[in-house]
């Protein structure tokens, strides 16, 4: 068992704290990337591989990731993998060409890619009852602190100190070392291997389906992400108002979780899931085909509210249809076929004409509204997440 008071608060403020970095960087970095693209003189080729490195390497490593949390203990992963995210995120801010800008990216994702997957184990063991609704709290405050932080950090952007970004990740990220004081439950798979552990994942056909959504969901999120700075760059709008809009975005995340934080361990779950690919579509829609500064906040409310209804509540049910022994592991595929469909999806759409984005988001969320129709039926689907 989890002990009571500072033990029990730490694990839980810990992996909440570590994730507010890795969500930071979702929210930041889209922000600076024409100072970093002017500032070291990249073309947007190497731009998009300074965006596309670190979440080729969060996938490529999350995989490991939940294994050996799943395998060598949650808090020793989880501590190493947030290291080397404060290790990468120190090299990029120093970087002072494109070799080593790419090599703190890269550092930086795997140190993600081996802690992520484990804050969503960590959290629902510290509150088995009511998985979905500190899953919910955890996606709430990490939006809340995302909608504020692109305001302040569009005001370094004139002195392009792009750079600050990289160490306010570093230094956010220290804080979630604080997991080291926490005792952790006993709760290591050490006599199963990964053979075992993936034909476990194999025989849940809804786990699988769940990935397929997660994958189609993230991906339209990720190159919105990439995408809008860029755009409105180009058309002349000032890093203030883009800081305007990813704050709209992630302050939407933040209040749609809120306000459905108590109703995913219930019935409503299945109704959240497809509504979530309507509200994403409907947000890369707004943003690539009208250029007006009302049309990118309306398309950052609809994307945020599309982020809210998907996250926390695919997260809940990676838990739910995985088995209790490989809960690592299909957390980390669940954040490897996050990062993928982001990936694909800036390395198609990168320099793409609006109709093409648009008609490839609408083939995504159709995906992900078959796959949710039917991950729905699924017996027990709509019913609380057992810890």
């Amino acid at each position: 068992m989890i002990e009571n008071g500072i033990g029990k608060t730490i694990m839980v403020a810990s992996p909440i704290i570590g994730s507010v970095a890795f969500v930071l960087e979702l929210t930041l970095v889209p922000l600076v990337l024409v100072s970093i693209k002017e500032s070291l003189l990249l073309s947007t080729d190497d731009i998009a591989w300074v965006f596309n490195g670190y979440a080729l390497a969060v996938a490529v490593t999350v995989l490991l990731g939940g294994y050996a949390g799943d395998h060598w203990g949650v808090k020793r992963v989880f501590l190493l993998g947030l290291s080397l995210f404060v290790i990468g995120a120190v090299v990029a801010a120093r970087a002072d060409d494109f070799a080593w800008m790419l090599t703190g990216r890269i550092i930086q994702g795997a140190g993600g890619g081996l802690f992520s997957p484990l804050v969503p184990v960590l959290l629902t063991r510290a509150n088995p009852g009511r998985p979905g609704r500190i899953l919910m709290i955890w996606g709430s405050i990490a939006g809340y602190v995302a909608a504020i932080a692109p305001l302040a950090g569009s005001s370094l952007l004139p002195q392009s100190d792009w750079r600050s970004v990289f160490v306010l990740l570093a230094g956010m990220a220290v804080i979630g070392l604080g997991m080291i004081f926490a005792k952790e439950p006993e709760r290591q798979a050490r006599g199963t291997t990964m053979a075992g552990n993936i034909r476990a994942l194999l025989r849940s056909p809804a786990l699988w389906l769940v990935f397929l959504y997660v994958f189609c969901t993230y991906g339209c999120i990720m190159f919105f992400l990439f995408s809008v700075p860029l755009r409105m760059a180009a058309i002349g709008m000032s890093s203030y108002a883009t800081g305007l809009v990813l704050c709209a975005m992630w302050l939407s995340f933040a209040v749609v979780g809120t306000l459905l934080r108590n109703t995913v361990d219930g019935s409503l779950l299945r109704v959240i899931t497809l509504v979530a690919p309507v509200f994403i579509l409907l947000g890369i829609g707004l943003a690539h085909l009208v250029d007006a500064p009302v049309t990118f906040v309306l398309a950052a409310i609809a994307m945020g509210a599309g982020f809210a209804c998907s996250n926390a509540p695919s997260t809940q049910l990676v838990m739910k249809f995985a088995p209790e022994a490989s809960r690592g592991l299909a957390s980390s595929v669940d954040i490897t076929l996050a990062r993928l469909g982001g990936v694909v999806s800036v390395a198609f759409l990168a320099e793409a004409r609006a109709g093409d984005v648009v008609a490839f988001a609408l083939a995504l969320s159709l995906m992900a509204v078959v796959s949710a129709v039917i991950f729905g039926r699924t017996p027990g689907a709509d019913h609380s997440v057992e810890g």
